[in-house]
């Protein structure tokens, strides 16, 4: 079931911002899980193994901890 708002959306609300942010968020960690993992799998079926796979994990991985303070650690959510 979707996540229900209880008055009209407006980015300038705070609460609106927060969940917005962390819908965002999860929606990059999906994106991020289902794309390394199809990448690994096929990386092991290759008889010589793709040596840009482990790059591009520790990548995303070290934006997607980025991102992961910022929404949960520095963003300001205080009414402007």
């Amino acid at each position: 079931m979707p996540p229900r708002w209880s008055r009209k959306p407006d980015r300038k609300d705070p609460d609106y911002r927060r969940l917005d942010d962390r819908m965002n968020f999860a929606l990059h960690v999906a994106i991020f899980a289902a794309c390394n993992s199809g990448a690994w799998f096929f990386r092991n079926l290759q008889s010589e193994p793709w040596f840009w796979t482990p790059w591009v994990t520790g990548i995303w991985l070290l934006l997607v901890l980025a991102h992961a303070i910022y929404i949960f650690a520095l963003a300001d959510y205080s009414h402007s």
